[in-house]
């Protein structure tokens, strides 16, 4: 208990004694007799309460002096067991500084002598301390070179591991959608007898009517297999004209001379009709919409149309499908694609009635309807006469070869084709001082090596006229075949 508090506490009890005693007398009445009796009792009563209160203070505060004096004693220990703790902690920290002052003392010997075991090494090796350095650091670089390069090679072969895979699962998916179940007719087409009866009736007395018919359409009528007539010409749109015209006939049943050349007049007028919806279903098969009249008459053309044998309506819907395939795999603008596909053998339709590569006439008539840029450039970069300026064209690139070289898709044997580019190259070296004569692009282009003693600057741009007629004239050929002709002088000597 704190001293303090006990000592205030028997100064209270003492003055509180005092108070009640003297409080008791001054309200006492006047004693009665019987009081008066016992009146000398009273004072010896307070007197002992009185020596007994000041002997219970005296006791407090004896107990509360000798607390305060254990308290004393033991605040006294405390303080002398901090001293003795911080005279330990000095003491510690004399011995840390001089610790750390020996070691310093020892690191400042130790690069004393570095120095001196450095300069030692340099004059026995004869370099320096920067050459030694730049030597190891050479070293450590070729191992690492080394080290790096192998990583690099590893990595590469995995990456192309990778991209073969990746790219054999693009194109055999792209090829998946490209698949049709269009069937073209390449040279003939057939139209079925109802009874032979009918088929009298188109050969007419004595011909008549067959012969008008093949000299109203152009066509050939063969009618030697039973049940069917078959129409032969190279010219597709013609032969389509010609079926729909026999259609007719029979279906109206007046046949004869006068009427054949109604019906072929009426059918060859109305076929704009059927090219454009021919070009609106290649179109809509796509998802192209919304076309200029013009290019959907084109597209409707390419029906009746070839390569090498392959149909170009069927040959431009299965670029298209791989193209879009391809596109949205690698992420590439599938709009563009898709259009470029779909427009990038549009000018063979105009060939070869007009001068240039099919590549060049597309080109020419996308530009008149302005045709987006990006997709343009797919059209004329198709064939790789210009460098590739996006990636949305070398997907083109890609999907035209997918199409046109799968097994099948081309009729043109390899016999025929081989023949043709020798023929080619024949013509060209037939003529006067050529050395060389080198078919490349599938026969589109000769390129002709000329001696330049025989034949001058001069004379370069005759003879390549001169050979473009020879093959005009005595080659068949798709298309047209560029003839370059170059002349290089060069000078040798032997050192002897």
């Amino acid at each position: 208990m704190n001293p303090i508090l006990i000592a205030v506490l028997a100064l209270v009890a003492g003055a509180g004694v005092g108070f009640v005693y003297q409080n008791y007398l001054t309200k006492q009445k006047k004693p009665t007799k019987k009081e008066e009796s016992s009146k000398e009792e009273l004072p010896t009563s307070a007197k002992e309460i009185i020596i007994e209160a000041r002997d219970q203070a005296f006791r407090i505060k004896k107990e509360a002096e000798e607390e305060a004096r254990k308290i004393r004693s033991e605040v006294m220990s405390l303080e002398a067991r901090l001293a003795a703790k911080e005279e330990s902690i000095e003491e510690k920290l004399k011995d840390v500084e001089r610790k750390e002052k020996t070691l310093a003392e020892r690191n400042e010997e130790l690069e004393k002598t570095k120095n001196e075991l450095v300069t030692k090494l340099e004059k026995v090796a004869g370099i320096t301390r920067d050459e030694a350095k730049k030597l190891i650091l050479e070293a450590t670089e070729s191992h690492l070179k080394e080290e790096i390069a192998r990583r690099i090679k590893e990595s590469e072969e995995q990456v192309k591991k990778d991209v073969d895979e990746k790219s054999k699962s693009i194109l055999v998916d792209a090829m998946k959608h490209g698949a049709t179940d269009y069937v073209a007719e390449y040279t003939t087409s057939t139209v079925k007898l109802p009874d032979d009866e009918m088929k009298g009736r188109i050969i007419g007395r004595e011909g008549r009517n067959i012969k008008s018919f093949e000299m109203a359409t152009g066509v050939d009528v063969d009618l030697d297999d039973p049940g069917i007539i078959r129409l032969s010409s190279f010219d597709g749109e013609r032969r389509e004209v010609a079926r729909v015209s026999l259609e007719r006939l029979m279906a109206d049943g007046r046949i004869q001379p006068s009427r054949i050349e109604e019906v072929v007049d009426r059918v060859r007028g109305d076929f704009e009709k059927v090219r454009r919806e021919e070009g609106e279903k290649l179109a809509r098969e796509v998802g192209v919409h919304n076309l200029p009249g013009e290019i959907t008459e084109t597209l409707g053309r390419f029906k009746w149309r070839y390569s090498y044998g392959q149909n170009l309506w069927l040959h431009t819907l299965e670029e298209t499908k791989i193209g879009m395939a391809i596109a949205r795999e690698i992420g590439a603008d599938v709009n563009v694609v898709r259009e470029g596909c779909l427009f990038h053998d549009i000018g063979k339709v105009f060939t070869p009635e007009q001068e240039g590569t099919h590549v060049q006439v597309g080109v020419d008539f996308l530009k008149k309807f302005n045709i987006d840029p990006k997709v343009v450039a797919s059209v004329e970069e198709h064939h790789e006469d210009k460098p590739f300026s996006s990636v949305e064209s070398t997907i083109v690139w890609i999907a035209d070869a997918i199409s046109g070289s799968r097994p099948g898709a081309r009729h043109e044997s390899v016999e025929d084709y081989i023949r043709r580019v020798k023929e080619i190259e024949n013509v060209a070296s037939s003529f006067r001082g050529v050395e060389k004569s080198f078919a490349i692009a599938a026969g589109r282009e000769v390129r002709v090596i000329v001696i330049p003693q025989q034949i001058s600057d001069a004379d370069l741009t005759k003879l390549a006229h001169d050979i473009a007629d020879k093959i005009h004239d005595s080659v068949k050929y798709p298309g047209q075949v560029k003839v370059t002709v170059i002349r290089e002088n060069r000078a040798e000597s032997v050192a002897r």
